[in-house]
């Protein structure tokens, strides 16, 4: 893999233990003046919780105007347009408070209540104005409809009041104030509100309409105290309209993607589903199916032709962070117009998949694209079990399935056995569409296999909707399981569907559960796929991929048989001949590395065996050649601390102790943090 790959997905290994609380907290005092009035002033009534987290971390001023431009471009709602019209629109609303709503206040109109709810819900539908009444205080009525897409009721109102000696317009919550408030003469009980609220409808009913509820047809209802859902609707839903549909997302993604992604793709996170499962093949190997489902693929044009490039890093680390499968993918994309009017806003979704040795995993997937500098990114936990009792592996729920696909004897995602599987990460479904199900049985034994059997339940949270059970023996290509439930008498919910595993003697042996949606719509949209289908699984390219695994995870054993099988199966594969180096290298066979390798020193691929070379050299004790092997590697690639401080054990070992001396100080300027190297350096001063 090339060296820049690596640093890459160095950096984003880096992250992994590293979370946005790691950080020291700040606050909006420490921002430069034109940062702290965007996040204090413009937009302190629309910006969520963790988009303000994350700016507060940053930690120079690029990368806030970074932020802030990906802030905008989550919130923009016609990103095809050169306008960002919801931003146009705020600042409009800021303009309009500041001008208009703050005649009456001491400070500028986006700080008043007025001005805060005109920030946030924008021109009222009507207004009505009560200034002129002896018996009640000056109020004015905000009716709002329409909002229902922001958690808002379909219809509300906003009420301002001004009480005596007051200079501002106070909100008004009816369990805050209640009618008695409004009143400018009341001498009634202060915690009598059905009394005021008689004597506020024989002055004005349109305003004691409101006095109890904020939401039309409550007050109707008879309320003897004012109405706690009012209280909600400015507690709460008002407040929290502008992050309704806001995917805060983007702001994680890019605090933990902004130094390996590029600062040219910080700001253009594109939210994305996600959806990966384990499955063996028939030679009982795992491997990881995944897809990952953009929101969006932008392609740039060029007459009739359409065009991006894709490139796909994944990376596969332990509990504890380290790598332990790490791989780069680049796919070139053109289409014609024809292709892409008959895409049209269809979903776009990458497939793969790849070997995975047991073990408990993190999955992390980044997506760029390369000419639009749009990311996605997705993260899940995979266990990969080793070899167990019976049990059932986890579901895959599938929309369609294509039975002897063409692509039957290759490794594809999805593929088993000849089966083409169309999953959704959403298990999404309609009523006119089958849930295709497809698991694996684990540890199947014969008895089981002839006495077994599979219950299938469907359940919504109110009643069972669906059940079924079935002699393992029926099915043909046990221990993958393939069953197919049609939807039609399933009313639009969401459900579980649970799978029992029964042994022959009734007893429950597993059970697995997986949760889908039937939709109220009669069709939705289906993705357009791209994969890129791998040998069969007997390639050498997988014993190769898991004998690396096997050695990131330090199974030298079980790692040397699978590298040594891929590199004797082509010993001109320049990748299979370094891994099995590596391995022979970490194996104590330093000469064997030399062998592999001897061919590769005469032709093009020289540089790359260089590093190994002069490790086996030194490791044999031939130091002068190991010498000439590491000063070729950094000719060809530069600096490298490592190979520097070998250099120097090796000018050591044949008595130059000023030359070790003179590049482990050099190594040291350029990495201070060297305990070791500082030692030997001080050591050697010191025999002087």
């Amino acid at each position: 893999m090339k060296k820049t790959i690596l640093a890459a997905i160095l950096l984003i290994t880096s992250l992994y233990g590293f979370g946005l609380s790691a950080l020291p907290q700040r606050s909006s005092k420490d921002l430069p003046p034109n940062h702290r009035k965007w996040l204090d002033e413009e937009v302190i009534y629309i910006i969520t919780p963790k988009e303000k987290e994350v700016f507060l971390k940053l930690e120079n001023d690029r990368e806030r105007e970074l932020f802030i431009e990906a802030f905008w471009k989550q919130r923009d709602p016609n990103p095809n347009t050169p306008e960002n019209e919801f931003k146009k629109e705020h600042f409009r609303r800021i303009s309009y408070a500041n001008q208009w709503l703050g005649r009456d206040s001491p400070g500028p109109g986006w700080r008043t209540e007025m001005g805060r709810i005109y920030i946030i819900l924008g021109e009222p539908n009507t207004i009505e104005k009560f200034e002129s009444h002896t018996n009640i205080y000056p109020t004015h009525i905000w009716f709002y409809d329409g909002k229902l897409e922001y958690g808002l009721p379909n219809a509300f109102n906003v009420v301002f009041f001004k009480p005596a000696g007051d200079v501002e317009w106070k909100l008004y919550s009816p369990l805050k104030y209640g009618p008695q408030s409004l009143l400018i003469q009341y001498a009634g009980d202060q915690t009598n509100y059905a009394s005021a609220y008689r004597q506020l409808m024989e002055i004005e009913p349109n305003v004691a309409y409101i006095s109890m509820s904020l939401i039309p047809g409550e007050s109707s209802m008879g309320l003897a105290t004012p109405s706690m859902a009012s209280e909600i609707l400015l507690q709460a839903k008002i407040p929290s309209a502008p992050r309704e549909k806001v995917k805060d997302a983007y702001a994680e993604n890019f605090y933990k993607y902004k130094d390996s992604v590029g600062v040219e793709y910080t700001a253009n996170y594109i939210d994305s589903d996600f959806a990966a499962s384990v499955i063996r093949d028939a030679s009982g190997m795992a491997f990881v199916h995944y897809l990952i489902e953009p929101r969006k693929l932008s392609l740039e044009g060029n007459g009739n032709r359409f065009y991006t490039t894709l490139q796909v890093n994944i990376l596969v680390s332990d509990p504890k962070g380290a790598p332990v499968y790490q791989d780069e993918k680049s796919l070139p994309i053109e289409l014609d117009g024809a292709q892409v009017e008959k895409i049209g806003k269809r979903l776009f979704s990458f497939q793969d998949l790849f070997p995975l040795v047991p073990g408990a995993y993190r999955v992390n997937v980044l997506l760029k694209n390369m000419v639009s500098k749009e990311f996605a990114s997705a993260e899940t936990q995979i266990t990969v079990p080793a070899a167990s009792g019976p049990g059932l592996e986890p579901l895959v729920l599938a929309n369609r399935v294509v039975e002897n696909s063409s692509y039957r004897g290759t490794s594809k995602p999805y593929l088993v056995r000849g089966v083409q599987l169309v999953p959704s990460p959403r298990n999404d479904f309609t009523r006119s569409e089958t849930l295709h199900v497809f698991f694996q049985v684990a540890g199947m034994s014969e008895a089981l296999r002839t006495g077994g059997s599979l219950r299938f339940t469907i359940a919504d949270d109110k009643a069972t909707a669906f059940t079924a059970t079935k002699a393992l023996a029926s099915y043909p290509t046990v221990p993958d399981i393939f069953e197919a439930i049609p939807l039609a008498s399933l009313a639009p919910a969401i459900y579980t569907l649970r799978v029992v595993l029964v042994d022959a003697s009734g007893r429950e042996a597993g059970a697995r559960e997986a949760q889908f949606v039937i939709s109220l719509a009669p069709a939705l949209p289906r993705p357009f796929v791209m994969s890129m289908p791998l040998p069969p699984s007997g390639d050498p390219l997988f014993a190769n991929i898991v004998g690396n695994q096997l050695l990131n995870k330090k199974a030298f054993a079980e790692a040397g048989p699978l590298l040594e099988k891929a590199y004797r199966a082509e010993p001109a594969s320049t990748r299979y001949a370094l891994d099995y180096s590596k391995w022979l290298l970490a194996s104590g066979d330093p000469s064997a590395v030399l062998r592999v390798g001897e061919p590769f020193m005469k032709g093009p691929q020289r540089p790359e065996f260089t590093g190994l070379f002069g490790q086996a050299s030194q490791a044999r004790g031939d130091y002068e050649k190991a010498i000439a092997s590491y000063q070729e590697y950094l000719n060809h690639y530069g600096t490298n601390i490592n190979v520097m401080n070998s250099i120097g054990e090796c000018h050591l070992k044949l008595g130059r102790n000023a030359e070790a001396l003179a590049i482990w100080e050099k190594s040291l300027e350029i990495s201070p943090n060297q305990e070791k190297i500082r030692t030997l350096i001080e050591s050697l001063k010191g025999k002087k």
